[in-house]
């Protein structure tokens, strides 16, 4: 493994910044304490910056030579509102809220990068350094983008990174085209007539009808989406009713699709309307949909996964990057920034838990569980790659 020397000797200060950040988690558009330590390290460090964005986001600047190219590197600063289980001594100071995911990691590679960019400035152009809030269900970077990101920071590409549990550490993953899906949810709400459960022909059932429209949605992936074009619609919730000697008025579904593609997700959004209206009157009930796109999916340019996949042999070697990893069906806001610019999105992996401090919870170190707790080994990793990557791309001609 090549890791910058410079870099791998601030491991100590750095971990510092992200357990400090761990033990005080901050929710979506809260992350005003977290937005000061940012903004403080970095003007300590001599880095212009510009606050306000998204609300709480927070983008450094990097200038050096005469080029007026640019790209911008991009970490989540936000937490869970989940109690942490473990009881280290940097676990999390407010209960109910957590770095669950690792965003206090992603946070402090990426100021490890800035620290070692700013004193050496290996590059030719600008670098935006792009804290951004919210990622976890508010989509921040939707409203960094809406708050002009791009316009006063205009870049010709930007990049993310995210730690992956169950990954070795000293490995990469990515692939060109999509890597992670859209996130959507709907809920469906069927109208009857109540009545008493021993008259039913007295009303008009929205139970059996919602148990058949619940059975009819997954006909729209087996004999309306191509095969070879991956989907998730999952129903998680169905409610309806008071009482066991009642036909409610009303009953309601809801749930998640999951796409790689917008092209399968308008198809399976105007699917589920169509089936919601013809099965619900086929009952004789009327049917009111919401249909609600979060995240869309995160879509690396080939050409740019190629860039980062390059830059992590060169670190970690051949054998130690995964370049077409199978794509995931969660999802992640840093697909706003693809829609805008060109880039690619990479998983730097976090190991299996064994790294955690005495006193870790029971449960695994994965994401958005109790019991995990970011890998400090990835944070010299993390900065060579950023590093690395702001080299190699601006070497490009």
């Amino acid at each position: 493994m090549k890791l910058i020397s410079e870099i791998d000797a601030a491991r100590a200060e750095i971990q510092t910044l992200r357990r400090d950040i761990h033990a005080h988690p901050e929710l979506c558009f809260e992350e005003r304490r977290t937005s000061d330590v940012v903004a403080e390290k970095l003007t300590e460090w001599g880095i212009p910056i510009h606050r306000g964005l998204g609300t709480t986001g927070v983008v450094g600047i990097l200038k050096n030579g005469t080029s007026d190219r640019a790209i911008g590197l991009r970490a989540d600063m936000d937490a869970l509102p989940i109690h942490e289980a473990n009881t280290f001594s940097h676990a999390s100071k407010h209960e109910g809220k957590m770095h669950a995911c690792g965003h206090d990691g992603h946070t402090a590679m990426l100021l490890a990068a800035a620290q070692y960019l700013q004193k050496h400035r290996p590059f030719d152009g600008t670098v935006y350094l792009i804290f951004q809030p919210a990622e976890e269900g508010g989509g921040g970077a939707r409203e960094m983008i809406k708050d002009g990101l791009f316009e006063r920071f205009p870049m010709e590409a930007v990049f993310g990174m995210h730690n992956w549990p169950g990954v070795p550490v000293g490995t990469f993953a990515l692939t060109p085209g999509p890597i992670m899906a859209s996130s959507n949810e709907f809920k469906i709400t069927l109208t009857g007539k109540g009545t008493h459960a021993g008259i039913p022909h007295a009303g008009i059932d929205p139970v059996i009808a919602a148990a058949s429209l619940a059975q009819a949605l997954q006909s729209i992936l087996t004999r309306n989406k191509r095969p070879i074009d991956a989907a998730v619609l999952s129903i998680t919730q169905i409610h309806a009713g008071d009482a066991t000697n009642v036909v409610p008025d009303t009953a309601w579904l809801g749930g998640t699709i999951r796409t790689f593609s917008v092209e399968v997700l308008d198809l399976i959004e105007t699917r589920l309307r169509e089936l919601s209206e013809y099965v619900s009157k086929g009952f004789g009930c009327s049917a009111e949909v919401s249909f609600h796109r979060n995240y869309p999916p995160t879509i690396n340019d080939p050409a740019m996964a190629e860039l980062c996949a390059g830059v992590m042999r060169g670190i970690v070697g051949e054998k130690n990057v995964n370049a077409k990893v199978e794509p995931t069906m969660g999802a992640e806001d840093f697909s706003f920034m693809l829609l805008e610019k060109p880039g690619a999105y990479v998983f730097i992996g976090n190991g299996e838990g064994d790294h955690r401090d005495s006193g870790h919870g029971l449960g695994p170190c994965n994401l958005h569980n109790a019991s995990y707790d970011f890998n400090d080994e990835l944070l010299p990793l993390g900065g060579t790659y950023w590093v690395k990557l702001v080299e190699s791309y601006f070497s490009r001609t």
